[in-house]
């Protein structure tokens, strides 16, 4: 493999004027500039980026811890920090913790090894736990995302999940139902724990009676919104509606109540949580809450640029406001 001095010595120029050629660092001549740019496409030469990144103290790479999950929410929001990062010339190191906290930090020592300019933290299993993320390792700028460990200090990009539970909540009031159950995510995700208290505040607002049997938690996959109805359905009559938490989960609810001759929307309503993809796709389609997931991402890798251009030291929170997307799985009462 051919080298800067390989270059140097076939154009007959120093390996300071190729590097000022090559990175535009000072002004070369035109016929000089010609010499070094053929010499450098005979010989085939391509700039080592570590050599580089040491000598400018950045590599230009962004490492991403996530969570990994069946849930298609994680992979629509990865898309849009991939795509941000490809469009400002970065490259994404991509890490699944596998919802392991151990594997968490075997990642993040191989992530600070390699010397990234920057973290992205999206695995929610380190979600209320007091760490140091950096004990072996020198700080780096990092940006929490939603699904993140929202007490960690750092810049932080979420989801307005109390706003998206009341939205859904209302909607279903609007439509005329009174009896309203809630199947939520995990209690010790902050997620889960602000779409259900969303929830609360609508009906408190409507004047609603909340029958504590049909609020339920469950994982947040299709397994979870299962378990979840069958529990339901197992405490006796049924609500009208259902705000269920998560999209994964809301397709194992009508899945789970179509295998009993339960029909959505003409017995049971359901709005869902995130407006994956898929979501318009299944039958019903699934009335939701629609989170910016690619929005996500792209604002996430933007704060973690702006931190490391700025250098910047406090931290903020930039939240991002969810909107209703109606579809054909709610049905209006009198």
């Amino acid at each position: 493999m051919a080298t800067i001095k390989d270059v140097a010595k076939h154009a007959g120029v120093s390996t300071s004027t190729v590097s000022h050629v090559l990175n535009k660092t000072r002004f070369v001549s035109e016929e000089i500039s010609q010499r070094v740019l053929a010499a450098v496409e005979t010989l085939n030469y391509a700039p080592s980026a570590l050599a580089r990144s040491l000598k400018v103290n950045h590599t230009r790479t962004f490492g991403m811890l996530v969570t990994t999950s069946t849930n298609p929410f994680f992979g629509e929001v990865v898309k849009g920090v991939e795509r941000r990062c490809y469009e400002q010339g970065y490259n994404l190191i991509l890490c699944n913790t596998e919802g392991d906290l151990e594997r968490m930090h075997s990642n993040l020592d191989t992530l600070l090894q390699k010397r990234v300019d920057g973290l992205l933290l999206m695995c929610s299993e380190v979600e209320g736990q007091a760490f140091d993320l950096f004990s072996r390792h020198q700080p780096v700028p990092t940006v929490v995302m939603d699904w993140g460990p929202m007490d960690f200090p750092s810049d932080k990009i979420q989801d307005n999940s109390h706003h998206g539970g009341y939205l859904a909540t209302r909607h279903l009031i609007a439509k005329g139902h009174k009896k309203i159950g809630c199947l939520t995510g995990p209690l010790d995700k902050l997620s889960a724990q602000q779409r259900l208290s969303g929830f609360i505040q609508a009906m408190e607002e409507s004047g609603l009676t909340i029958n504590k049997n049909w609020i339920i938690s469950g994982k947040f996959e299709c397994e979870g919104g299962e378990k979840a109805f069958e529990e339901l359905y197992s405490k006796g009559p049924l609500p009208s509606a259902l705000f269920v938490c998560n999209d994964m989960m809301a397709m194992g609810v009508i899945n789970t109540a179509s295998k009993k001759g339960i029909s959505v929307p003409d017995d049971i309503s359901i709005v869902g949580y995130d407006d994956i993809k898929l979501a318009q796709y299944i039958t019903p389609s699934l009335t939701t809450i629609h989170q910016p997931k690619h929005r996500l991402g792209q604002q996430a890798v933007d704060t973690l640029l702006d931190k490391i251009k700025t250098k910047r030291v406090s931290n903020q929170v930039i939240q991002l406001e969810p909107t209703l997307v109606e579809r054909d799985s709610v049905k209006a009462v009198s």
